[in-house]
């Protein structure tokens, strides 16, 4: 047979591999590889698939003298090209240890360069380990591949004249065929993948659309709303036949097929729901039996049940389903388990925001706690001193301090408007002078209307008694306090000036440390960048001597109706 004809022969051959390449790139055992959830198990399945084309590529081979001129390599070598060293040398060994009890002078050479062509396939595979190969790398992979078998054999076959006579006659045949078979194979499994890369990035792109619009009811937290509105956007969006949330006891939302009695409280959760809750592992369900209903006559032919989960404990889980069976593929799964961490997330930022609100309460709560036992202490010493020599002056000061206490326990932690902030001042100072006297003056500008805009409660007078205590009362002559508010084009500016004594920034800066005494102007600060952002806050001038001046600077929240309306709001 002549050189040309075997390679006629050879390449007509090759459909085969295409063939069975092609079959392959459609198994879901496959499209794992692609989606990188290959497990030892998928591996050693695969091996064997590949193994078993390669036995194929042997038993189609064309004898030539006790030999056989075969595309067995192909198989092999796309083993190691796409599961690694492990995959070429297991499929390998299958093929090659099958060549090699077939017997013939070849039979040991045959099997030992299958074990080194799969390994080199392997090593390539190493070299590329998140890709698929390029076809001219698996083109020159299969000709140095082919290249190292004819060395094999002409260093191991006995006898050597024999060898040789056999490589002359296959060798180019074989080169040339198997590099194109394998080139061909690896291409048609890098098409396969290029699609499901596409699909994959248009499901990547709905679950973002779907997780934005998700986002403002996660955030509040897992409940019977959030997952309402969650799978009723899924479902609009996601074309399944019917979508559920629920917690770890109960159906919180049932969109779409079968909604009538699986939101009841009679049937509960399917058989792999509580799989799914107990173990904490997705579940796909390819037929009804796997759901689990027990409702007669439910048409759910297949879903995916995913995890939520709030620090790798489950919450709750999230249901895709069909009403047909085997109609679930990768993409779902990938969409689903994508889908169901970006909730997962969403939660535990909720988690996360609701702990910090709690800790700012606890701080706000610690605040009062400091200020009201030595401030109501003294105002009640000075009222007691009053009430026989002035009573009216008695009776203003309780009235004012009632005001205080009334605003503490119904406003504290909430935004008010600045008007309100300011009368709690204005009560808090009108105590605070009835004690220094003439030791104290209050001076305010006020370049806005107090009553449209807002402002966190507890931000002014925590620092107006910050600068009494420590700016003015330590001054023999006392002083005076200055409070100037006034609108920029996005922010309002709250300056209060005092001209105590003054400290040096250098040395001790409230913002940075918490200094003893000082811990008002530090909460302030951060409870003010925590609601509205690092924009905001207060910055600090101090002059030993000279006096402090706090600048505040709050976004324009104007109050209209009951609702707020941020005119230049940034939380960033």
């Amino acid at each position: 047979m002549s050189d040309e004809s075997l390679l006629f022969q050879m390449v007509a051959r090759m459909s085969m591999a295409a063939t069975l390449a092609f079959i392959l790139s459609q198994a879901k055992l496959f499209r794992r590889v692609n989606y990188r959830y290959v497990s030892w198990s998928d591996k050693i399945k695969l091996s064997v698939i590949f193994g078993l084309i390669g036995i194929a590529g042997t038993y189609v081979g064309i004898p030539i003298n006790d030999a056989l001129a075969n595309s067995r390599v192909i198989g092999v070598m796309a083993a190691g090209l796409i599961g690694g060293p492990a995959m070429g040398a297991a499929a390998a060994v299958i093929a090659g240890g099958h060549r090699y009890f077939l017997g013939g002078f070849t039979a040991f050479s045959c099997a030992l360069s299958s074990l080194c062509e799969g390994l080199l396939a392997g090593y390539v595979k190493k070299r590329y380990p998140n890709k698929p190969i390029p076809w001219w790398l698996a083109l020159l992979t299969g000709l140095v591949g082919e290249i190292m078998q004819m060395g094999i054999i002409l260093l191991t076959a006995q006898p050597f004249d024999q060898a040789l006579q056999l490589v002359n006659k296959i060798a180019m045949p074989m080169i040339t065929a198997n590099a194109i078979g394998l080139t061909i194979f690896m291409l048609i499994i890098k098409t396969t993948m290029d699609a499901q890369n596409r699909v994959g990035a248009i499901q990547a792109q709905k679950v973002l659309r779907i997780a934005a619009k998700t986002l403002p009811y996660f955030r509040r937290g897992i409940s019977q709303e959030s997952a309402q509105a969650a799978a009723q956007i899924i479902y609009q969006y996601g074309g399944y036949h019917a979508v559920a949330v629920t917690d770890t006891h109960r159906v919180l939302s049932f969109i779409g097929a079968e909604a009538d009695h699986h939101m009841t409280e009679e049937n509960n959760f399917t058989k792999s729901t509580k799989q799914v809750i107990e173990t904490g592992e997705i579940y796909i369900a390819e037929h009804a039996r796997e759901i689990g209903c027990n409702h007669p006559g439910c048409t759910l032919k297949s879903a995916i049940i995913v995890p939520l989960k709030y620090s790798e404990k489950v919450v709750g889980t999230f249901k895709l389903y069909y009403t047909v069976s085997n109609l679930l593929n990768q993409t779902d799964t990938v969409f689903a388990e994508g889908l169901a961490q970006l909730f997962s997330i969403q939660l535990e930022l909720a988690e996360i925001e609701r702990e910090s609100q709690q800790a700012a309460q606890a701080e706000l709560k610690a605040l009062q706690s400091q200020i009201n036992p030595h401030f109501l202490f003294n105002t009640l010493t000075t009222i007691i001193s009053l009430v026989r020599t002035k009573p009216m002056l008695a009776r203003e000061l309780l009235l004012k301090l009632s005001e205080i206490f009334r605003f503490t326990l119904h406003k504290t932690g909430k935004e008010i408007t600045l008007e309100e902030e300011l009368n709690q001042v204005r009560a808090y100072l009108t105590i605070e002078k009835a004690r220094y006297g003439d030791k104290l003056t209050f001076k305010e500008t006020i370049e806005l209307n107090p009553n449209i805009y807002l402002i966190s409660s507890l931000t002014i007078q925590p620092l107006v008694e910050n600068a009494i205590q420590h700016g003015l009362k330590p001054k023999e002559n006392g002083g005076t306090i200055y409070l100037l508010i006034r609108e920029d084009m996005d922010f309002i500016e709250i300056l209060l000036k005092d001209d105590g004594i003054g400290f040096d920034l250098a040395r001790m800066n409230p913002l940075q440390k918490p200094l003893e005494g000082h811990i008002g102007i530090r909460n302030v600060h951060e409870r003010l960048q925590r609601q509205y952002g690092k924009r905001y806050g207060l910055t600090i001038e101090s002059i030993p001597g000279a006096g402090t001046t706090v600048i505040i600077r709050i976004p324009k929240l104007i109050f209209m109706d009951g609702d707020i309306d941020a005119e230049n709001f940034d939380c960033g």
